[in-house]
């Protein structure tokens, strides 16, 4: 496990880690990925119609790592050769075990993420320590951390290049997060936000 570059202490009991460089030759990471992701569109319903995403994603994991997000079940696809190997370099940096991992392509600052939180009740081991990896790769961009009922309580950051944030405790269920969208010209940029998720209940 190696320390983290940074750490932010949000309210009490919710932080995040930050290594910003956690992952040598990011671009060719990103090409990499790009081969053998097979990243697609998604379409959400939104006020009675279908909206595309201008995102890509994918969603990769173990066996019964099924996850519903924005409405959407998804089942996992398999560990592609340089997800796994950035998994594992991922659980070596962080000490922490992740069996799913969702990819989100962005092609340029036209495409970007909402404000949401990934407080889903399978997502990490308990609701006190939902711990999530977020690994970008490629172009800066900000992202956006704000508490859900004091607005001035904000956290942001610029991550790319290969950054590795980790929100640790209860960060997603007092805060929200956003990778917001920009008119400024910026290259395209792929997240990789690994996950630890619950299998449901025996029945």
């Amino acid at each position: 496990m190696a320390a983290p570059g940074e750490r932010h202490d949000l309210c009490p009991g919710a932080w995040v880690d930050l290594w910003p460089r956690a992952i040598a030759g990011h671009e060719a990471w990103l090409e990499r990925l790009r081969g053998e992701l097979p990243l697609g569109t998604e379409t959400y319903r939104i006020a009675g119609r279908e909206v595309s995403a201008a995102r890509l994603v994918s969603w990769h994991g173990d066996p019964g790592t099924d996850y519903v997000y924005s409405g959407v079940f998804h089942t996992p696809l398999p560990w592609t050769p340089g997800l796994a190997e950035l998994r594992a370099a991922i659980e070596a940096t962080t000490g922490l075990g992740f069996n799913s991992v969702l990819a989100n392509y962005y092609g340029d600052g036209a495409a970007g993420m909402g404000w949401h939180a990934d407080a889903e009740p399978e997502v990490g081991p308990s609701v006190d320590d939902r711990w999530i990896a977020s690994l970008s790769l490629g172009a800066p961009r900000r992202f956006v951390l704000r508490h859900r009922r004091r607005r001035d309580d904000q956290l942001e950051l610029t991550l790319g290049e290969g950054a590795l944030l980790v929100m640790r405790g209860t960060t997603q269920t007092h805060y929200r997060h956003a990778a917001p969208r920009t008119a400024r010209a910026v290259g395209p940029r792929l997240n990789l936000t690994f996950r630890h998720i619950r299998p449901p209940p025996p029945p």
